[in-house]
């Protein structure tokens, strides 16, 4: 490995861990040399996978997260730093969509989007501000966004419209913090197979989305190692408030 890609020494907490690309970001980080706080709301799967991690000579712990309470947040950041001293990396993954068109969306369906995509990353991202600040020496927060912040579907529009936004704070954040060493960037998957939604992509529905990509295949977690560890690690000291599409040309498709 590219020796400025190693994270060695520095922690790592992950929002949304359980599942999906949040667990799969675990296990990278991990075999990078990272200390590992996994973080979510549902426990048991955090267990398995620090267990895991444990067993093949890694270093990760769990913390329970509700991402909309601050409460919460401030708990998990309490326990991560006790365990491991400091934190130099936050992901922000943890997202819920809901499929409505906006004639329908109920108001209870925009707030609980709005506020786990949104509020959620913006109270994590405070706090791994504040805490970055107050040791003086910097860090790096990765908020994960989406291509869908940037085109045009219908049937999702609380979640296009809390990824956009999260894409445009990404660069406030960086303007605001670049003072204080830490780096705010973002990465803007497209369509990643995951536990979560492998039977729509894999339905005839999801199968006619392929065409939309040039390099006709969904992604694979494992496709956004490269871009998660650049912006984790001191090879991407020069980098902030930038926002790295991960999408198979998806983007440029539809532009």
């Amino acid at each position: 490995m590219y020796s400025s890609f190693d994270l060695t020494g520095k922690t790592a907490l992950i929002t949304g861990a359980s599942s999906g690309i949040g667990n799969h970001f675990s296990k990278t980080f991990a075999s990078a040399g990272a200390n590992v706080v996994l973080a979510a709301r549902r426990t048991d799967r955090l267990k398995e996978t620090a267990a895991e991690i444990g067993s093949t000579g890694g270093n990760a712990d769990w913390a329970r997260l509700d991402v909309t309470s601050r409460a919460s947040v401030e708990a998990a950041f309490a326990k991560s730093i006790e365990r491991f001293g400091r934190i130099d990396i936050v992901v922000n993954n943890a997202g819920i969509a809901s499929a409505s068109y906006a004639l329908d969306v109920s108001e209870s369906d925009w707030d609980r989007v709005l506020d786990t995509n949104l509020k959620g990353a913006w109270l994590v991202a405070q706090r791994a501000g504040r805490h970055m600040a107050e040791d003086q020496k910097g860090g790096s927060v990765i908020n994960i966004v989406s291509i869908l912040g940037r085109r045009v579907m219908g049937g999702v529009a609380p979640y296009a419209a809390a990824k956009a936004a999260l894409d445009h704070l990404t660069r406030v954040l960086a303007y605001e913090w670049a003072r204080y060493a830490i780096r705010v960037n973002a990465i803007a998957p497209g369509y990643i197979i995951t536990d979560i939604n492998r039977d729509y992509l894999n339905s005839p529905m999801g199968q006619k989305a392929i065409r939309k990509i040039p390099q006709r295949r969904f992604g694979q977690p494992q496709d956004l190692d490269g871009a998660v560890l650049l912006l984790a690690s001191d090879a991407s000291s020069y980098m902030t408030g930038s926002t790295i599409v991960v999408d198979g040309g998806h983007l440029q498709s539809s532009m």
